[in-house]
């Protein structure tokens, strides 16, 4: 099976620090590690990545050799985020936030995974990331916390 390609923003990674996101987002790194998924970032989260502490920058770079990919923010992207804002799914000042949306569609990721509640992980506003997404082509997006993600042991303990 071919592991699922999952854009994961920044969140996350500062999440597996946090006392309240910590457990899901190690288990989520887990899957990461034994090749489950594949982690898309793009040139926004490398630059947030930049800004975040040193442990969380430790931790990206154990990471980076062999699952991570970086998505380079091209113009199709830029399109997709302003499209984004022009409608309504974010403002302007969340134009980092449209950015990885965007990267993780142009890239055809099969889900996002963040903590981010308020600006990505929203269900007003993944269907209208969604709608927006038909309009200019692409297929829905798949957006999850690592809460969601589960785990293949937890599966096989529910059967």
């Amino acid at each position: 099976m071919h592991p699922i390609r999952a854009y994961v923003d920044t969140s996350v990674f500062g999440g597996a620090f946090d006392e309240e996101f910590g457990e899901a987002s190690v288990a989520f790194f887990d899957r990461v590690r034994r090749r489950e998924f594949v982690v898309l970032v793009s040139s926004v989260s490398l630059d947030e990545m930049a800004a975040a502490p040193q442990k969380v920058r430790e931790m990206f770079a154990e990471l980076s050799a062999g699952h991570i990919m970086e998505v380079p923010v091209n113009d199709e992207i830029r399109e997709l985020a302003q499209a984004y804002i022009e409608a309504g799914v974010l403002s302007e000042r969340w134009r980092d936030d449209a950015t990885h949306v965007a990267a993780a569609t142009v890239a055809r990721a099969d889900l996002i995974v963040s903590w981010n509640f308020r600006h990505i992980v929203n269900f007003d506003r993944i269907r209208k990331v969604n709608g927006v997404n038909a309009l200019h082509g692409f297929p829905a997006l798949d957006i999850r916390s690592p809460l969601e993600m589960g785990s293949e042991n937890e599966i096989e303990q529910d059967l």
